[in-house]
């Protein structure tokens, strides 16, 4: 078989360096998700009306960072590790040898929100349906930073953009990351933003619920282009714990839709 390939572009996963500072694409990209999201939340609190501060927005951040960083590094031990953080707790902590799992902090976030719900006396779901705008940003500039890392690349293909990726071996492979990146953040975000643009919010709920769905649906396609993870491999079936994982959010994604059309919630803000 003839194997088409493209040359992986090869860029240095550390961005620049300040002294002995080392700064990193990945870091970047976090910093850029958030200070994105954070914006488009603002934005969007604002196109709603809703009672919500400066100060509330920040607190609202703050919690979304620790969320997504805690509950991320969680799911990865969990889920994606042979059990070293039994062996060696402190591993847990060791973020820069990297690891992050999306389910993790899709947790993580969740449960921050719930706090910081209770805390300004904000609706959960509304504060989801926020977030939900600027959960694809995220998304996009992480699998870039994936990219970039030559990291989490596709299955051995002979498609003319298969790429040979240094860590891959010599055959080229789809660039899983860059399918993520377009479905996960672009198509994810279209959506968003259509349903944020909307003449009247849409309901309670409505955003992060198609926000599972499309993630769910996405994730699990792209799953079947990805190599799943050397230290698990397939799992009973053929199938991956990306797959397995993504199950449970495309249910629940599809129960809250029809539960938020059935109930028709306004969006509010914070309760005086």
């Amino acid at each position: 078989m003839t194997f088409a390939a493209i040359t992986y572009p090869n860029i240095d996963p550390i961005a620049f360096r300040v002294g002995l500072l080392q700064v990193r694409w990945y870091g970047l990209a976090y910093l850029t998700a958030f200070v994105g999201a954070f914006l488009l939340m603002r934005w969007v609190v604002h196109r709603w009306d809703l009672a919500l501060s400066e100060d509330d927005m920040l607190n609202i951040l703050l919690a979304a960072v620790l969320g997504v960083i805690v509950g991320g590094r969680l799911g990865y031990v969990l889920f994606y590790t042979d059990g070293e953080w039994l062996r060696r707790p402190a591993s847990i902590f060791e973020i820069w040898n990297g690891g992050m799992s999306f389910h993790g902090g899709l947790v993580g976030i969740m449960v921050a929100g719930l706090v910081v719900s209770r805390m300004l006396r904000i609706p959960w779901l509304t504060l989801c349906d926020i977030g939900a705008l600027g959960a694809p940003v995220g998304l996009f500039f992480g699998r870039i930073a994936n990219f970039i890392n030559d990291e989490l690349w596709g299955r051995v293909t002979a498609v003319p953009w298969g790429i040979v990726f240094p860590s891959g071996g010599p055959l080229p492979r789809h660039p899983s990351q860059l399918y993520e990146a377009l479905l996960e953040g672009v198509v994810i975000f279209v959506v968003m933003l259509w349903l944020a643009l909307s003449a009247t919010p849409p309901p309670r709920g409505v955003m992060v619920g198609w926000l599972l769905v499309l993630y769910g649906t996405f994730r699990i396609v792209v799953e079947f282009f990805r190599q799943p993870d050397v230290q698990i491999g397939f799992l009973p079936g053929g199938v991956t714990m990306g797959q397995v994982l993504s199950l449970p959010v495309l249910a629940l994604g599809i129960a809250l839709l029809f539960w938020a059309y059935r109930r028709g919630l306004p969006q509010a803000g914070r309760e005086r």
